[in-house]
């Protein structure tokens, strides 16, 4: 926090500081029944705001966001039009959007990589293992995947694809299904469905 907060003085660093532990904001510990990792926040025009794929409401949707809502139509067969791209409703109902590294420079993706970021949330990966059960982890894209170290397979559930972003949705990720698939394992554990619909 010292190195970012240095890092402020001289350049551009999103998100604000105020929105950087929102994930843990809008899904508390208790409540987490989802978890979708993602990598590091947008890096451009103020659209990080501490929520793994999400913008804020008055933000263009980014491709992946757009590939994702994609696949939630088709998953469910429907032709829901989305206004914006702002997740908050996910993560009040049980869905903890983490990037796994929490803070970027303008302009520059990944350049927080390696400042102690994936330190705290491999550590807070594993401790949704070790002290939750029947957790669904939403592995999307290799990064994702290599969490699955950190996650204890013989209590959790885990759903593997490839990253919704334009340049790999299309190997795994548009037909995977997890949205519909993670219903099922949530009425299957006697817990409340995600409306993925509500945003």
């Amino acid at each position: 926090m010292n190195y970012i907060k240095k890092e402020r003085l001289k350049k551009l660093i999103y998100p604000p500081s105020k929105d950087i532990f929102n994930a843990f904001l809008f899904t508390s510990f208790d409540k987490i029944k989802v978890v979708i990792i993602g990598q590091d926040p947008y890096f451009s025009n103020d659209q990080a705001h501490g929520l793994a794929f999400s913008v804020p409401r008055n933000k263009n949707i980014p491709p992946s966001l757009k590939n994702i809502y994609k696949e939630l139509n088709n998953d469910f067969k429907k032709n829901y039009i989305f206004n914006h791209g702002c997740l908050e409703n996910w993560a009040k109902q049980g869905v903890f959007l983490l990037n796994t590294i929490l803070t970027v420079e303008s302009g520059k993706p990944k350049s927080h990589n390696n400042i102690g970021w994936e330190i705290f949330t491999n550590q807070v990966i594993y401790y949704i293992s070790q002290y939750k059960k029947s957790i669904i982890f939403l592995l999307w894209g290799n990064d994702a995947q290599k969490k699955c170290n950190l996650i204890d397979i013989n209590k959790h559930y885990i759903l593997k694809s490839s990253h919704p972003s334009p340049l790999s949705a299309s190997r795994g990720f548009f037909g995977c299904k997890h949205f519909s698939k993670t219903n099922k394992i949530l009425i299957k554990c006697k817990k409340t469905e995600i409306n993925w619909f509500s945003i």
